[in-house]
């Protein structure tokens, strides 16, 4: 793993769910509680996608969210990542190959990590968070090399 040099500012992390069993959004907010306090490292959950640097989505997504999901996406400012939790947001889990669903979501938005379990543990989410936190100080570097 690399070390975190140049991210200057706490880690902003929006969630969005898709309709799973919420196995995935517990684990999420088991992540939160202070027995694994992703907070003190400067990961913080926000309320709105405007103020988010990583996009954490869970669930298999239905055809009715895939365009929330596109405009949830596009609301972010750049640079930005998407972390998906979970094997339903994958490839379907479960719900693979169901009607309603539109498909994984790397075909609805670009995804940077996936984090695979069903659910997955609370540190498997930390550590694909901790991959997208790496992706963003990369993306920073180059932005600085070409304000330079």
């Amino acid at each position: 793993m690399g070390k975190l040099t140049n991210f200057k500012r706490s880690l902003w992390v929006f969630h969005a769910s898709g309709g799973s069993c919420n196995a995935c959004d517990i684990e999420i907010i088991a992540a939160l509680t202070p027995r694994y306090d992703v907070e003190r490292f400067g990961i913080k959950l926000v309320g709105s996608p405007r103020h988010a640097d990583v996009l954490l989505v869970t669930g298999a997504i239905p055809r009715d969210f895939a365009d929330k999901l596109r405009r949830i996406y596009e609301q972010m400012a750049d640079p930005k990542a998407v972390v998906v939790v979970g094997n339903c947001g994958t490839s379907g889990g479960v719900f693979y190959d169901s009607y309603n669903i539109a498909g994984p979501i790397d075909e609805i938005i670009p995804v940077d990590v996936y984090v695979p379990g069903c659910p997955p543990r609370p540190e498997a989410i930390i550590d694909g968070v901790v991959k997208a936190w790496l992706k963003l100080e990369k993306l920073e570097k180059e932005l600085e090399g070409k304000k330079e």
